[in-house]
Protein backbone atom coordinates (compact mmCIF):
# COMPACT_ATOMS: atom_id res chain seq x y z
CA UNK A 1 0.00 0.00 0.00
CA UNK A 2 1.26 3.46 -0.92
CA UNK A 3 1.95 5.91 1.88
CA UNK A 4 -0.11 9.07 1.48
CA UNK A 5 0.54 12.53 2.83
CA UNK A 6 -0.96 13.52 6.17
CA UNK A 7 -1.61 17.05 4.86
CA UNK A 8 -5.07 16.09 3.61
CA UNK A 9 -7.41 18.78 4.90
CA UNK A 10 -5.12 21.78 4.89
CA UNK A 11 -7.52 24.70 4.72
CA UNK A 12 -6.31 28.12 3.66
CA UNK A 13 -3.27 26.77 1.78
CA UNK A 14 -2.41 28.63 -1.42
CA UNK A 15 -2.26 26.48 -4.54
CA UNK A 16 -0.43 26.95 -7.82
CA UNK A 17 -1.12 24.60 -10.74
CA UNK A 18 -2.67 22.08 -8.34
CA UNK A 19 0.40 22.08 -6.08
CA UNK A 20 -0.39 23.07 -2.49
CA UNK A 21 2.22 25.55 -1.25
CA UNK A 22 2.65 23.80 2.09
CA UNK A 23 4.71 25.24 4.96
CA UNK A 24 8.34 24.15 5.25
CA UNK A 25 10.84 23.97 8.09
CA UNK A 26 13.29 25.96 6.03
CA UNK A 27 15.73 28.82 6.23
CA UNK A 28 15.91 28.98 2.42
CA UNK A 29 14.31 32.09 0.99
CA UNK A 30 11.18 31.45 -1.05
CA UNK A 31 7.38 31.66 -1.20
CA UNK A 32 6.70 28.75 1.19
CA UNK A 33 5.20 29.64 4.56
CA UNK A 34 7.46 28.82 7.52
CA UNK A 35 6.49 25.81 9.63
CA UNK A 36 7.30 25.11 13.26
CA UNK A 37 10.63 23.31 13.64
CA UNK A 38 9.01 20.64 15.83
CA UNK A 39 6.32 19.69 13.29
CA UNK A 40 6.65 17.26 10.41
CA UNK A 41 6.52 18.92 7.00
CA UNK A 42 6.05 17.53 3.48
CA UNK A 43 9.83 17.13 2.97
CA UNK A 44 10.07 14.98 6.12
CA UNK A 45 7.19 12.85 4.81
CA UNK A 46 8.75 12.50 1.36
CA UNK A 47 12.09 11.33 2.77
CA UNK A 48 10.44 9.04 5.33
CA UNK A 49 8.10 7.41 2.80
CA UNK A 50 10.53 7.38 -0.14
CA UNK A 51 11.95 3.89 0.31
CA UNK A 52 8.46 2.38 0.45
CA UNK A 53 6.76 4.53 -2.19
CA UNK A 54 9.50 4.16 -4.80
CA UNK A 55 8.47 0.52 -5.36
CA UNK A 56 4.99 1.43 -6.63
CA UNK A 57 4.15 1.89 -10.30
CA UNK A 58 0.79 3.49 -9.58
CA UNK A 59 -0.02 6.12 -7.01
CA UNK A 60 -3.64 6.76 -6.07
CA UNK A 61 -3.92 10.51 -5.42
CA UNK A 62 -6.17 11.23 -2.43
CA UNK A 63 -5.31 14.91 -1.89
CA UNK A 64 -3.34 17.73 -3.52
CA UNK A 65 -0.56 17.06 -1.00
CA UNK A 66 -0.18 13.58 -2.52
CA UNK A 67 0.68 15.25 -5.83
CA UNK A 68 3.47 17.15 -4.09
CA UNK A 69 4.58 13.91 -2.43
CA UNK A 70 4.77 12.27 -5.88
CA UNK A 71 6.85 15.16 -7.20
CA UNK A 72 9.23 15.03 -4.22
CA UNK A 73 9.56 11.24 -4.46
CA UNK A 74 10.59 11.64 -8.09
CA UNK A 75 13.01 14.44 -7.19
CA UNK A 76 14.61 12.33 -4.43
CA UNK A 77 15.01 9.55 -6.98
CA UNK A 78 16.76 11.97 -9.38
CA UNK A 79 18.97 13.29 -6.57
CA UNK A 80 19.99 9.78 -5.49
CA UNK A 81 20.84 8.98 -9.11
CA UNK A 82 23.19 12.00 -9.11
CA UNK A 83 24.71 10.91 -5.79
CA UNK A 84 25.23 7.34 -6.96
CA UNK A 85 28.84 7.82 -8.09
CA UNK A 86 29.86 10.22 -5.30
CA UNK A 87 32.09 8.53 -2.74
CA UNK A 88 32.31 11.38 -0.20
CA UNK A 89 29.95 13.91 1.31
CA UNK A 90 31.91 16.72 -0.39
CA UNK A 91 31.41 15.14 -3.82
CA UNK A 92 27.75 14.53 -3.04
CA UNK A 93 27.25 18.12 -1.93
CA UNK A 94 28.79 19.36 -5.18
CA UNK A 95 26.52 17.08 -7.23
CA UNK A 96 23.43 18.26 -5.34
CA UNK A 97 24.40 21.92 -5.75
CA UNK A 98 24.75 21.36 -9.51
CA UNK A 99 21.32 19.71 -9.55
CA UNK A 100 19.92 22.73 -7.71
CA UNK A 101 21.31 25.09 -10.35
CA UNK A 102 19.34 23.41 -13.12
CA UNK A 103 16.21 25.10 -14.48
CA UNK A 104 13.04 23.99 -12.67
CA UNK A 105 10.32 23.19 -15.23
CA UNK A 106 6.66 23.78 -14.39
CA UNK A 107 3.60 22.04 -15.90
CA UNK A 108 3.36 22.71 -19.62
CA UNK A 109 7.12 23.09 -20.12
CA UNK A 110 9.38 20.45 -21.58
CA UNK A 111 11.19 18.48 -18.91
CA UNK A 112 8.30 18.49 -16.44
CA UNK A 113 8.03 14.83 -15.34
CA UNK A 114 4.26 14.56 -14.83
CA UNK A 115 2.29 16.06 -17.73
CA UNK A 116 -1.43 15.80 -17.10
CA UNK A 117 -1.16 15.32 -13.34
CA UNK A 118 -1.02 19.04 -12.67
CA UNK A 119 -3.03 21.95 -14.03
CA UNK A 120 -1.27 24.27 -16.48
CA UNK A 121 -0.47 27.72 -15.07
CA UNK A 122 -3.16 30.32 -15.75
CA UNK A 123 -0.67 33.19 -15.83
CA UNK A 124 3.03 33.91 -15.89
CA UNK A 125 2.76 35.04 -12.25
CA UNK A 126 1.38 31.63 -11.20
CA UNK A 127 4.11 29.85 -13.17
CA UNK A 128 6.83 31.91 -11.45
CA UNK A 129 5.25 31.36 -8.01
CA UNK A 130 5.27 27.60 -8.60
CA UNK A 131 8.81 27.65 -10.04
CA UNK A 132 10.10 29.53 -6.98
CA UNK A 133 8.27 27.17 -4.59
CA UNK A 134 9.60 24.09 -6.38
CA UNK A 135 13.11 25.52 -6.33
CA UNK A 136 12.82 26.20 -2.60
CA UNK A 137 11.41 22.76 -1.79
CA UNK A 138 14.02 21.03 -3.98
CA UNK A 139 16.85 22.85 -2.18
CA UNK A 140 15.39 21.96 1.21
CA UNK A 141 14.89 18.32 0.18
CA UNK A 142 18.46 18.13 -1.14
CA UNK A 143 19.93 19.37 2.11
CA UNK A 144 17.96 16.92 4.21
CA UNK A 145 18.63 14.08 1.79
CA UNK A 146 22.39 14.53 2.14
CA UNK A 147 22.08 13.94 5.88
CA UNK A 148 20.50 10.51 5.32
CA UNK A 149 22.37 9.48 2.15
CA UNK A 150 25.74 9.96 3.88
CA UNK A 151 26.85 8.82 7.30
CA UNK A 152 28.25 11.32 9.84
CA UNK A 153 31.81 10.33 8.83
CA UNK A 154 31.09 11.39 5.20
CA UNK A 155 30.87 7.94 3.62
CA UNK A 156 27.87 6.89 1.50
CA UNK A 157 24.98 5.08 3.17
CA UNK A 158 24.45 2.07 0.90
CA UNK A 159 20.97 1.51 2.33
CA UNK A 160 19.91 4.80 0.74
CA UNK A 161 22.03 4.98 -2.39
CA UNK A 162 20.88 1.51 -3.45
CA UNK A 163 17.51 3.11 -4.24
CA UNK A 164 19.08 5.16 -7.04
CA UNK A 165 18.61 2.12 -9.26
CA UNK A 166 14.82 2.10 -8.78
CA UNK A 167 12.43 3.70 -11.27
CA UNK A 168 9.55 5.53 -9.65
CA UNK A 169 6.27 5.03 -11.54
CA UNK A 170 8.34 3.59 -14.44
CA UNK A 171 9.78 7.01 -15.27
CA UNK A 172 13.28 6.82 -16.73
CA UNK A 173 15.60 9.35 -15.15
CA UNK A 174 17.95 11.11 -17.57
Amino acid sequence: MVYHSSFVGEEGITKACGFPLLPLKSHIKGPAPVSDQGKTDIVDEAITFFRANVFFRNFDVKSPADKLLIYLTFYINVALKRLEGCRTLAEGTKAIINLGLEKVPVPGESGFPFPGLFVLPQSQKEAELLRNYLKQIREETSGRLLSVAYRPNGTPNKWWLAFAKRKFMNIIIP
